[in-house]
């Protein structure tokens, strides 16, 4: 098991790659760039969100109601 200490970083170096991301794939749609590169990018996005969904999910104690 990862400490939390570890998982916050690796969190925050997802969101900033994720957010990258987001910018590369509106500057290429922008200047009307290649269809398949944006799909692979917003593919590539797309992974990044389940991985940060995963950690906050790890981060985040159950409550049980």
């Amino acid at each position: 098991m990862e400490s939390e200490e570890v998982l916050r970083i690796k969190l925050t170096a997802l969101k900033s790659e994720h957010r990258d991301l987001d910018e590369a794939i509106g500057a290429l749609v922008e200047r009307d760039g290649d269809t398949l590169t944006v799909r692979r990018l917003k593919k590539q996005k797309l992974a990044l969100k389940d991985k940060i969904a995963n950690i906050e999910d790890r981060l985040t104690p159950d409550i049980i109601a």
